[in-house]
């Protein structure tokens, strides 16, 4: 293959990982994006290259429905949020998922073209009961529903906020699984050290961040020993920065691995994970060692709760994950830390008796 075909065939393509771990190929620019067919390189891929390239025949509509958006609709509404300085700041990926629920509220039942000042709390209460199956789905759309209405109330467009009202379903009180050691230990007798399988659960582990801040972490971060970083959740509004030093077993595993410049975590073709992606791949990771149930996520989990049956304070685990109020922290280390409590009771107990 000639020098120019090399050049022809890289531009503007990309690699999307799906959440059976297949990697796909597309022609992405300008905010369109085009499936190609594999492999790389072949008669096929350059056919669709090229037509991808040339652009479609005739320009699409960007408007998805004729005409103005009503006033005083519920999709009025949603423009008008859109458009204030609550939504403004947000973080984009908030800012994403918030549209996507508003969204398929407002199609379903027709929503969208009803009158925003007529829906009453019974309304939402219904549509959540619809969605019982996914609790948490449910409450998220509650959820959003109240910031929705909050900015009505803000900016004088409504008088009450409906969804306010709602309660939320009962969801699982512990959400995410956390691992337990036998888990870690299948994961690492599946995947051995070198891999970036390995390389991505010794990260979680011992960090405790989540997958977002994961992807980003490389040599540009590591100072002295320490890995100095602003998480990616919340850092356009309230950044949290933090320093967590590198444990020897850490460290050691990262030296073990092939990383890459700036990321530690690289895909096939070494080029750093998108936040879906590893999402993807890491799902197979776990389905590949039998552990159907458990996630990147429950392994920050795994993390605080570790720190917890350690002695560690709240505030000194905080200092680890990042959160801000201990609320959440409390809740990933409950059981954990009534372990703790339980094994100093037992002492004292045997102390008294003696």
């Amino acid at each position: 293959m000639t020098e120019e075909t090399m050049k022809f065939r890289l531009r503007y393509v990309v690699e999307d990982t799906d959440r059976h771990g297949n990697v796909r190929l597309y022609y992405r620019r300008h905010g369109r994006k085009v499936r190609l067919r594999g492999p790389t390189g072949s008669p096929e891929f350059l056919t669709d290259y090229r037509r991808a390239a040339a652009g479609p025949k005739e320009p699409k509509s960007t408007t998805k429905r004729t005409g103005r958006v009503k006033p005083d609709t519920f999709h009025w509404l949603c423009t008008q949020y859109y458009k204030s300085s609550m939504w403004a700041g947000l973080d984009p990926k908030t800012q994403k998922t918030r549209r996507a629920i508003l969204e398929r509220f407002a199609l379903h039942n027709g929503n969208g073209d009803k009158p925003f000042r007529m829906m009453l709390a019974r309304h939402i209460r219904k549509r959540r009961d619809e969605m019982m199956a996914t609790p948490e789905a449910a409450n998220s759309m509650v959820k959003v529903l109240r910031q929705l209405f909050r900015f009505a109330v803000t900016y004088d467009l409504a008088d009450t906020n409906p969804a306010k009202d709602v309660e939320l379903l009962k969801s699982n009180p512990d959400g995410y699984h956390s691992w337990t050691l036998s888990e870690i230990e299948k994961f690492e007798e599946t995947h051995p050290e070198g891999s970036t399988a390995r390389l991505a659960l010794a990260l979680a582990l011992y960090t405790g961040q989540r997958r977002s801040d994961l992807v980003l972490f490389g040599k540009q971060h590591v100072q002295k020993g320490w890995l100095v970083f602003t998480q990616q959740k919340g850092k356009g509004r309230n950044p949290v920065r933090l320093e967590i030093p590198i444990v020897p077993e850490l460290d050691r595993i990262i030296e073990a691995s092939e990383t890459g410049d700036l990321a530690f975590l690289v895909n096939a073709y070494g080029r750093p994970f998108t936040n879906a992606g590893f999402g993807n791949r890491f799902r197979k990771w776990c389905d590949d060692a039998g552990l159907k149930h458990c996630s990147v996520h429950g392994l920050r989990k795994a993390a605080a709760a570790r720190l917890a049956e350690l002695g560690c304070t709240e505030f000194e685990i905080m200092a680890i994950t990042g959160h801000q109020t201990s609320k959440e922290v409390t809740r990933y280390t409950k059981a954990a830390s009534q372990k703790v409590r339980a094994q100093a009771a037992s002492q004292k107990m045997r102390a008294g008796q003696s």
